[in-house]
Parts: structure tokens; sequence; C-alpha cells
């Protein structure tokens, strides 16, 4: 698969998203109106929208994107090598911002690849650059391109092979392709927690770097190439 796909233009990303406020009680009156109307079928019998908030990192309308990893692959030598760098921290336009002007270092062709990219980290990454009042970059700007000429690749869509019912983790196709799993510390359910509650943001880094590690890999895996090492991993401060 993907014989044509030059790793030299790929760059590997994932993002960490949590509620905007600590609470739904300190949620502005009127957005509280607005998640109980935007949750309404989303939420259990008895799931007050209080209980529901701790997912609000899900909805950019209510998030905000506290971190971004990415891998850029190199071959400099017969070895294919990965550099991984985040832009992380509370304010989120600077985050953004930080993303942005990588991307513009970077051809227009590069080729954007996340797992479940398509439904969740291209399209929030898009809300909330344009709610920060950011240009979007050419790179995710999908406004009248046609299908094949979309530089987008989603680990989990591949995997899909047509499939559309077919929901696959990133740490079950880990796990069958016998890939170390990215959720040996904290997984999606606890980064809310980790943020608002322990102000470890170092800790979500290292987790959101560990998700792009692990689908690059899985990238390579659909390449019929050796995955990387540790030793082929470089993390840039």
């Amino acid at each position: 698969m993907l014989e044509n796909i030059d790793l030299q233009q790929v760059l590997v990303l994932d993002i960490e998203t949590v509620p905007q406020y600590p609470s739904f009680e300190e949620l502005p009156a009127d957005f509280q109106e607005l998640w109980e109307q935007k949750t309404r079928f989303q939420r259990k019998d008895g799931e007050s929208p209080s209980d529901f908030y701790a997912r609000g990192g899900i909805l950019a309308e209510f998030g905000k994107i506290i971190c971004i990893s990415v891998g850029i692959f190199s071959k400099k030598t017969k070895n294919i090598s990965l550099r991984v760098k985040s832009f992380y921290g509370d304010e989120e336009k600077v985050v953004l911002q930080s993303f942005i002007a990588l991307l513009k270092t970077q051809a227009n062709s590069l080729i954007l690849c996340a797992h479940n990219g398509k439904e969740f980290d291209f399209p929030y990454l898009c809300r909330r650059i344009l709610i920060n009042e950011l240009p979007i970059p050419v790179q995710l700007n999908l406004h009248g391109k046609k299908p094949w000429e979309i530089m987008h690749l989603d680990t989990m869509d591949l995997w899909k092979f047509g499939d559309f019912k077919n929901y696959t983790s990133l740490k079950l196709l880990a796990a069958v392709f016998n890939i170390p799993s990215p959720k040996d510390d904290i997984d999606g359910s606890m980064v809310n927690g980790v943020y608002w509650k322990e102000n470890d943001l170092e800790r979500i880094r290292t987790y959101c770097e560990k998700d792009v590690i692990t689908t690059a890999r899985i990238l390579l895996r659909f390449k019929s190439l050796p995955i990387l090492s540790d030793e082929d991993i470089t993390l840039v401060k």
C-alpha cells in the first residue's frame, strides 16, 4: 500500500483537546443552554449536561486545543528516522500560531497524516483556527479542492478498506501490528482531568507525542516497511 507516498513529504500529527472551562457551572449562561441543546441526544438517560461536560473537549465549539504534536520523517541514510516536536500551552491561539508557522515553512503539497484525522483532528483544527481569527493553512484548507487534490492521510480510514462501519482505535491497531501502546500512562478520557485538576501539560505533551510516534509506525506498516526503533526517533524541544 501507499507505494507512491514519499514519507519525507508526510507530517504526522495529533492534537489534545479539553473543555474551555474547568466545569459546566463556569460556562457562560448562554453556552450552558447551547451545550444542553447540542448534547441532548448524546447524553445517556439521567445524565445531566453538567455530568456530560467532562467530554466538552471533543466538540470544537466548546473545547480548545492545548497540544499539537507533529512528526516529520527523514531518510539521510538507509534508515528512516522521525523528528517529533510539540506546540502546547494554555493559550490556544499561541499554540495554533506556532503550528501554522511550521506549516508555512513546508511545501503546499505536504501530506498531513493522523489517526481518525479526517473526522476529528483536521476539522477540529480548522474550526479552532477560524474561531481564533487565524488563516487556515493551505495544507488544511479543503475549499474548492477535488477529492484527489486533498493531501490528507488517515490511518484509521486506511484500515477500513472501504468498510465505513468499522472504527478501530489507535491502541487496538497498534496491538494487532505488535507496536508498543501509546496508552501506557494516560488515554484520551483522562486528558481533561490531567489538565484541569493536575495542571500537568508536560504529561499531556508526552502522551500526544506517543500517539504521533505510534501513528508513524503504523503508517510504515501500511508501506510494508520496518517500524521505527526508539533510536530512530528524536524529540525536539
